[in-house]
């Protein structure tokens, strides 16, 4: 037999049997019992199993409750669900804390090396208002700015230990540290240092003890010279 034709009576078998299965999958979910539509007090059951789970704001636990009613409809014995108090209750509660939430995704996008304008459309999305997030530190993005150029190898965190000399090589990494949100100005001075030693300088300049430096960014530091 033909190579061509025993490879066509191959994939040809094969395509019967995914279509069984798909079929025997779509039946079972035929068959499947559909959750029942959604009531306020089933709602706030999820929306309070949602909240112990995960870290979140009044903004995505809306969009959470929203979602599952679209999903499971809403039952015709009760009038629509008012989100609005529901999430002002559980703000009540303490159960959601806007504030504290910003204060977390800040210092985790921080420590992973993200700038302000990334952080700021983190918090954005989550629907943190702008009364509720802190001032970013000049000193603490210079720290995230040299955390992600250490991590990624740019500039003189390179094997070379100096800037790439070629072009194109220090525009991809400019362009990836503006992409992580830091400001033009230092992503070039991260990757235009001419060593080491002259990046951390650039961050201890800011005075990282009075500049509400975290001790994690601290300890960062003493550690490079003792890394590279």
């Amino acid at each position: 037999m033909p190579v061509f034709i025993f490879n066509a009576a191959v994939m040809w078998h094969r395509l019967i049997l995914m279509d069984r299965d798909q079929s025997r999958y779509s039946d079972r979910r035929k068959g499947a019992r559909a959750a029942p539509p959604l009531t306020t007090a089933r709602l706030e059951e999820m929306a309070l199993a949602y909240v112990a789970r995960f870290a979140t704001t009044g903004r995505k636990l809306q969009d959470y409750c929203l979602r599952k009613i679209r999903e499971r409809g809403w039952t015709a014995e009760e009038p629509p669900v008012d989100l609005d108090a529901l999430v002002a209750r559980f703000v009540a509660n303490g159960w959601i804390d806007d504030e504290q939430f910003a204060k977390a995704k800040t210092s985790s996008l921080l420590r992973q090396g993200y700038g302000k304008r990334r952080i700021a459309a983190v918090l954005d999305a989550a629907g943190v208002a702008k009364d509720d997030r802190a001032a970013f530190a000049p000193s603490r993005m210079r720290a995230a700015a040299l955390r992600l150029a250490r991590k990624r190898r740019f500039g003189p965190f390179g094997k070379e230990g100096h800037p790439p000399e070629d072009r194109k090589t220090r525009e991809k990494q400019l362009a990836a540290m503006l992409r992580a949100g830091h400001d033009l100005e230092s992503a070039r001075t991260i990757i235009n240092a001419s060593d080491v030693a002259t990046a951390q300088q650039w961050v201890e300049q800011m005075d990282l003890a009075e500049a509400d430096i975290t001790e994690g960014d601290q300890e960062c530091l003493r550690s490079w010279n003792e890394d590279d």
